[in-house]
């Protein structure tokens, strides 16, 4: 069964207006606020879409995403550059898909 959730970031007000870097390090302590607040972390997510304006923050992208142990199988990712995003002020945009821990879904809490 697949169970839909949308636990959308905001970066908790800090949009970090065109700083690649530091956009990149809040979004990802966000996902990882946003998995553990449903019982998972940076073993349950299956994939990823990472929204760039510039190719060339892809770095900062990397070493914001790096701290992460890898697991196998790696979950899929995408990175594409856009010509833009919502707000000119964001450089950088993540959609990710995690998978939650036996248990912690909405139909097995019931």
């Amino acid at each position: 069964m697949v169970q839909r959730y949308s636990d959308a970031v905001a970066a908790n007000g800090l949009l970090a207006d065109g700083d690649s870097a530091l956009r990149a390090r809040q979004v990802s302590r966000d996902i990882d606020a946003a998995l553990a607040r449903h019982g998972a972390d940076s073993r349950h997510p299956v994939e990823a879409a990472y929204y760039l304006r510039r190719m060339a923050d892809s770095g900062a992208l990397r070493r914001a995403t790096g701290g992460h142990p890898v697991h196998e199988p790696r979950p899929a990712s995408t990175l594409v550059e856009v010509s833009g995003l919502v707000a000119p002020r964001f450089p950088i945009e993540v959609a990710a898909t995690a998978r939650l821990p036996r248990g912690h879904g909405p139909a097995e809490s019931e």
